[in-house]
């Protein structure tokens, strides 16, 4: 924001929103898009792997839970993206490469 700020010469005492200084600059946020490609992509690589990481993603490692508010799990965040009926079929795309990447 700052550097899109300095680029349309927008001084920082102007009361302008983020969201305005976005639209002047005909640009979205786009950090959460990168956030979820990032995590699908390694989420592709470790479950055609097929190790430790696969379990533990996937929930089915045995141990003690931790004290406190527990961690969001990858695949939990994977469900609220795409929708509680399509993580199955992602995960059985997660074998095939192309399938995954397209």
């Amino acid at each position: 924001m700052w550097f899109l700020r300095r680029m349309l010469r927008i001084p920082w005492t102007a009361k302008k929103t983020n969201e305005r200084v976005l639209k002047e600059a005909n640009k979205r946020r786009s950090l959460v898009r990168t956030i979820r490609k990032r995590q699908a992509t390694f989420l592709g690589h470790v479950m055609r792997r097929g190790k430790l990481e696969h379990l533990v993603t996937t929930g089915k490692f045995e141990g003690k839970r931790s004290r406190g508010r527990q961690r969001e799990k990858i695949m939990d965040g994977l469900a609220t993206w795409l929708g509680p009926g399509k993580v199955s079929d992602t995960l059985a795309a997660g074998k095939d490469r192309d399938l995954w990447r397209s």
